[in-house]
């Protein structure tokens, strides 16, 4: 027996369970393999930013095309870079962050980090418990805190942050000075 449909009443819209094609084989296969090449060559550089997916193309169109890093190494969790700013919410976040920052420079040979933050962030109304206009002043300032702890920690001085801001079903990126 189909399970009902969750579409609202008088939707015209039919739910996403009824719109799938199912596979036509009985077995999925057991492997996928990229067209894209590998390329070996590292850039030594590296991104902290939100793991909102809704924004993770945006972050590869800023980071890839618009600073020209193809290649840069990802840390990505809610929030981002917030856990760098001294909440109290994120201190096993920084922990871990703070980790994997000292190993990417330590063995990928990073020079540069780019910091990331996003208008809208749940981690920053959900955790923190912040509302806007407050909340994105916040995340501005937090930017400038964490890219001064990581180069507390590591020592680079490449270190640049940009806020994304939602404007006309597009998402802009402004540069913070940090």
């Amino acid at each position: 027996m189909p399970s009902p449909d969750p579409s609202p009443p008088g939707s015209s819209t039919p739910s996403l369970r009824h719109s799938v094609t199912p596979s036509l084989s009985p077995h999925p296969s057991p492997s996928y393999v990229s067209s894209i090449p590998y390329e070996s060559t590292r850039i030594h550089a590296a991104a902290i930013y939100c793991s909102d997916g809704r924004l993770g193309e945006h972050f590869d169109d800023l980071l890839q095309q618009g600073l020209g890093l193809p290649r840069y190494d990802r840390v990505t969790l809610p929030g981002g870079p917030a856990c760098l700013a001294g909440h109290p919410q994120a201190t096993l976040e920084e922990k871990g962050v703070i980790d994997e920052l000292q190993f990417l420079v330590e063995v990928h040979k990073l020079k540069r980090v780019v910091l990331l933050a996003h208008q809208g962030c749940a981690f920053y109304s959900t955790r923190i418990g912040l509302k806007e206009p407050r909340l994105e002043l916040v995340q501005r300032a937090d930017l400038v805190r964490a890219a001064a702890y990581v180069h507390q920690v590591t020592n680079l001085t490449n270190i640049e942050a940009y806020f994304a801001r939602h404007v006309e079903g597009k998402v802009q990126f402004e540069r913070v000075e940090v």
